[in-house]
This record gives C-alpha cells, structure tokens and sequence, in this order.
C-alpha cells in the first residue's frame, strides 16, 4: 500500500472509532463499569501504547469530561497522583473513574497497576475526590478494580491509617 492510502485507511479507522464512541455517551448517571467499558472501548480497543484516561464526575455521577492523562509505551503508562488530583480539580470533578488499556488484550492488573490505584484512592480520600473504580480495557474484555472489591478494600486501608 502506498502512503496515500495507509492514511486514508488510518483516517477512516478513527472515523469509526469517533462514531462508535458518540453512539455510546452516557446519558445521565454511570451506572456500572459495564457503562464505562461500553463508553470507552471504542476508543481504546485498537491502540498499541497505554493510554490512562480519567472520567470526571459530578456529584450525580453524570460524565462532566473524559480527560487522557498520560500516553505511554507497549507496556506502561506513567501515572501520578498529583497531576491526576490537579485534573479532578480543574475539572471540578466530585469523583474520577479511571481506566487504562493493555495493548496485549489481557486486562489483568499488574503490581503497578495495582500500587498506583491505591495511591490514587489514598490521594482522592485526602483531596475529597472519590475514586469510583479503575478499569484496565483488554480485547472485548476488562477488569474492574471497584468489582473486585479492592477499591473498597483501598477505602478501609486509607481508613486504618488515620487517627
């Protein structure tokens, strides 16, 4: 294929990306991190580097904004608490959903991934910003920290440490 062509193909890709996405915006509350999943997949199914993104919420759940905070390589996506809390705030954002893909296909979280939504929960706890849940988007599959109950348990460890 000619250079011509491959940005042709290229741009009609990410047409369909934009129009899939638009086809699933979220009218009113986010329910379930099905609801995210479905919103984002279409955005981030085909990537071949770690994008993190933050959904910002209001204090109804409602999608006030969708913001990439970082863009990494193949396998990682540097992520730090501050710059996402300076986000939250800008944003006036109530609470942030986050989500990450695995270019491999495999949703499964990492050490890292696991550490960094910690901190993240911890920072959100000291900055009055809930996290809500951080989704890690596989092909057609994903894993979602709040199902698997270690956002809760993030909360209760945030919780042992104060006075």
């Amino acid at each position: 294929l000619g250079k011509a062509k491959i940005a042709e193909l290229q741009a009609a890709l990410e047409l369909g990306r934009r129009c899939l996405s638009e086809a699933k915006q979220i009218k009113g509350k986010v329910e379930s991190s099905q609801d995210i999943f479905a919103f984002l997949l279409p955005q981030m199914r085909d990537l071949t580097r770690e994008i993190f993104q933050v959904v910002m919420l209001n204090g109804q759940n409602e999608i006030l904004e969708v913001v990439t905070a970082s863009e990494g390589s193949l396998t990682e996506s540097p992520v730090y608490p501050r710059d996402i809390m300076q986000l939250a705030n800008r944003h006036h954002a109530a609470a942030v959903i986050l989500a990450h893909n695995h270019p491999s296909g495999h949703p499964k979280p990492s050490t890292t991934d696991k550490a960094i939504t910690r901190e993240l929960v911890f920072a959100g706890r000291i900055m009055r910003v809930r996290v809500l849940d951080h989704l890690i988007l596989g092909d057609e599959a994903y894993f979602s920290f709040a199902d698997a109950g270690l956002i809760a348990e993030y909360e209760r460890a945030f919780d042992r440490r104060r006075p």
